[in-house]
């Protein structure tokens, strides 16, 4: 992918906004999801799903099901992935707004 569409594809999906797909498929390593983008998948590492425990096989999200989550990063290195977290503290920090939590 050139620069010009990954640097597009970047200001779509910011650090720290809340996207919503679908789950493809599951790895060892993590959960890959269908962001609306073509060129791109947003991927959850296993250990940004829960904030305490371990993420086991069976508590992965169902293929086909929808997840919400937050922009943390890119794969700079193929310009493929969008980095994911869907850690429960993690998506209320993003989502609730701050006078909320006070």
């Amino acid at each position: 992918m050139n620069t010009e569409t990954w640097e597009k594809i970047k200001s779509e999906y910011k650090l720290g906004q809340f996207v919503q797909g679908k789950v493809e498929h599951h790895t060892p390593f993590g959960v890959f999801v269908d962001i609306g983008e073509s060129k791109v998948r947003g991927l959850i590492k296993i250990p940004d799903f829960l904030d305490e425990g371990e993420m086991i096989e069976e508590m992965y999200p169902a293929i086909g099901a929808s997840i919400g989550a937050i922009v943390v990063g890119y794969n700079e290195s193929n310009r493929s992935q969008v980095y994911l977290n869907a850690k429960p503290s993690v998506l209320h920090k993003a989502l609730v707004p701050i006078s909320h939590r006070l």
